[in-house]
């Protein structure tokens, strides 16, 4: 019983540092921020962390794996082609976007300021992928890195620049979801046509 106290208070610290940290960044956060958060007192929650950097890198990681992990999978699915590939990258960054539309640009401010340092193998991921053998047949000229930033960004840098498109007039909340929505119909056919290019 004890252990299931103990993984229910240490969750509740995590579920209130990823709000807060989300909110405030990790500058702007103090672990008195968090414990008020998540209702316990600061000694409880230096006795599961113990110390903010420990906790962010944590939420971090989490963030990281979101945002990145989804891209495993596919990459290495030998059994679809690329145009389903694309389709399956664009639909499940979308998703994972519209229910954390806050993920990216959380993720690379934080990376950006140096606050965290992961090491993640995205470069050897890439290259060593199905994806990347499929890219080199269907156009030998194309670097597969250069090609994934290219789709990445159609995916994720709407959900980045959506504070500005609202605020320079360019969507509502509700077109921007409708916008998303017919991207995913739109990215696969984009991304194609770069290959072809």
């Amino acid at each position: 019983m004890k252990k299931l106290k103990e993984a229910s208070t240490e969750e509740k610290i995590k579920e209130a540092a990823r709000r807060v940290f989300t909110e405030k960044g990790y500058s702007g956060t103090r672990t008195r921020d968090i414990a008020q958060e998540a209702g316990i007192n600061l000694a409880l929650l230096n006795y599961y962390f113990r110390s903010k950097q420990k906790l962010f890198e944590e939420v971090m990681l989490e963030k990281v794996i979101k945002l990145f992990g989804l891209l495993s999978p596919v990459f290495y699915n030998s059994d679809s082609n690329l145009e389903e590939k694309f389709e399956e990258i664009a639909n499940l960054y979308i998703d994972m976007l519209l229910e954390n539309p806050t993920l990216p640009t959380f993720v690379l401010s934080e990376l950006a300021k140096g606050h965290f340092a992961i090491e993640i193998p995205l470069k050897e991921m890439i290259t060593n992928s199905v994806l990347a053998d499929q890219i080199k047949k269907q156009n030998p000229d194309i670097d597969p890195i250069q090609f994934l930033f290219s789709l990445l960004g159609l995916v994720v840098f709407p959900f980045i620049g959506k504070p500005a498109f609202r605020q320079f007039g360019l969507t509502t909340e509700t077109d921007f979801t409708k916008l998303m929505q017919a991207r995913r119909r739109l990215i696969p056919v984009w991304a194609t046509a770069i290959l072809h290019s």
